[in-house]
């Protein structure tokens, strides 16, 4: 099974990647992941990555391509982050083929603007195991300190509202082609991503029924 997660940042992909990930025995492959672990490392591809993600702008087409190709090895996986528009939709097509696969549904988890500037803004990080938390609906047990390994936790630097907000428009500006694209393949499937994680998860499992992916 090959899947697609796409929606706008803090919609809930990573949560729901995981979790799909788990249940079907899927690779999860996430573009921020693998683009923040680069940052972290302070790698010339990090600081370049850096630049993009403090101004809240979509790291170029041509930087990603290489990362996506190379963690693309499994034929069983979940790709969440990527792709962002129709250029790099048809960058994956690409990809593809030249590992004789294909893409089997685009998810798309659609949330409103107020929901993701609730969820990010609030949102919280370990940065030594990666944990998330969010100060409302997932706090840790000790204030600002990470249930899992006792770090200290930090606010993202592209986590605040203006930041967010301009994050939201970048999607707007891109979310239509790439619908466009898939809707045209018949890979298009959109959920509620505004529900509690375990009622989208169900919606999702569902729709893949019903497009017999799942049977």
């Amino acid at each position: 099974m090959r899947l697609i997660l796409f929606g706008a940042p803090g919609s809930g992909k990573g949560t729901q990647a995981d979790i799909l990930a788990s249940q079907f025995n899927l690779e999860k492959i996430s573009l921020g992941d693998i683009l923040r672990k680069e940052v972290g490392k302070g790698s010339s591809l990090g600081m370049e990555v850096k630049q993009y993600m403090d101004k809240g702008e979509l790291v170029a087409d041509d930087t990603v391509r290489g990362v996506i190709a190379a963690n693309l090895r499994d034929d069983n996986f979940i790709l969440d982050g990527y792709p962002r528009n129709r250029k790099q939709a048809e960058t994956l097509e690409g990809i593809l083929e030249e590992k004789n696969c294909s893409i089997d549904a685009f998810i798309y988890l659609d949330v409103s603007q107020a929901t993701i500037v609730d969820r990010l803004s609030k949102r919280r990080v370990c940065p030594k195991c990666g944990t998330i938390y969010h100060l409302d609906s997932m706090p840790p047990k000790e204030d600002n300190l990470c249930d899992q390994c006792g770090a200290g936790l930090e606010q993202r630097d592209d986590d605040n509202p203006e930041t967010i907000k301009k994050r939201w428009d970048v999607f707007l500006e891109n979310s239509k082609e790439i619908f466009d694209f898939y809707k045209q393949k018949g890979l298009f499937v959109s959920v509620d991503g505004g529900k509690p994680k375990e009622e989208v998860l169900e919606e999702i499992r569902g729709k893949l029924q019903n497009k017999k992916i799942l049977t």
